[in-house]
């Protein structure tokens, strides 16, 4: 009883602080945690004239649709692929790119550097996407420069081409991300002891040692978290981005299970078919989630939780 009073207690001493938290705690109920009861429609041959009450049980019917499906096959290697593709070569990039901006003593140019690195970001995928289908059209300006200096022949249809899909989503969204993702890894750098590094320079290390002993192991707990996040999205591909680069010709290699769910779940009202392939990625992703907490935890001492 007396810890229920001092923590009532010194919950009404921070009354003010707890107050300016409860319009956030208000926004997760109604938009994340409300709608959560909409998944019932998964297992239900949901109509939008009906009320979900009234629409009939189906059990897994729209799960086994979806997995017998035709299309699953390639779907599913397609968003394992680009994500496997973002999380080996897109997730590191970010890291190299704060160890280098962190090694810039020129603060002008730095600041230079940083600010161009982060504008990609600001642009929405409708925009930067619209840019990448004129720069990767066959008169396009990367065609033209890859032709000047002989890499090519002639030029090539990038965006026409199936087996170059991946990369261009690999690289594409490297390019608008690598700048702001970086922002989290500085930070955790700035928070580096700097008596660890005069100790090291003392002691005769070179850059390359001091970034490998020192600012590595100190921001491995960051790394983690950011890898755990990144694991358990595995199946998320970048809706934006694929949707605004798909198009017939490279549909085999580019289609996802975000843009097939819209495809063939929303645009056809197909919303019970949706709701159960979104409540397959997020059982998978919550899976995902535990294994590379568990692993993480194990590996390097450190976890969400």
């Amino acid at each position: 009883m007396d810890n229920f009073k001092k923590t009532m207690q010194k919950w009404w001493n921070q009354r003010c602080l707890q107050f300016m938290v409860l319009p956030g705690i208000l926004w997760m109920l109604i938009f994340n945690y409300i709608p959560m009861g909409g998944i019932v429609i998964a297992f239900k041959k949901f109509k939008i004239t009906r009320p979900i009450s009234e629409a009939p049980w189906v059990g897994f019917k729209y799960f086994i649709e979806f997995f017998e499906d035709s299309n699953f096959v390639d779907v599913l290697t397609n968003t394992i692929g680009i994500s496997l593709l973002k999380l080996f070569i897109g997730f590191p990039l970010p890291i190299i790119f704060a160890l280098l901006l962190n090694e810039i003593r020129k603060v002008k140019f730095k600041k230079l550097a940083q600010t161009i690195s982060y504008l990609p970001h600001f642009l929405s995928w409708v925009v930067l996407g619209g840019i990448m289908v004129s720069w990767l059209a066959k008169d396009g300006v990367i065609n033209d420069f890859l032709v000047a200096i002989r890499v090519l022949d002639e030029p090539v249809s990038f965006l026409g081409d199936p087996k170059y899909f991946w990369w261009i989503a690999l690289i594409s969204d490297s390019w608008k991300e690598l700048g702001w993702s970086a922002i989290i890894y500085l930070a955790a750098i700035t928070s580096v002891d700097q008596e660890m590094y005069e100790a090291a320079t003392v002691d005769g290390a070179t850059k390359l040692q001091k970034i490998w002993y020192i600012t590595l192991p100190s921001i491995t707990g960051t790394i983690a978290i950011m890898l755990i996040m990144q694991v358990s999205g595995l199946l998320n591909s970048n809706f934006d981005q694929i949707l605004i680069l798909k198009n017939q010709i490279n549909v085999s290699r580019s289609q996802v299970i975000d843009t097939y769910v819209y495809q063939v779940g929303m645009t056809m009202g197909k919303y019970s078919y949706a709701t159960a392939v979104g409540l397959f990625k997020s059982i998978i992703a919550l899976m995902l989630l535990l294994i590379s907490n568990k692993t993480c935890k194990k590996l390097l001492g450190r976890s969400l939780y």
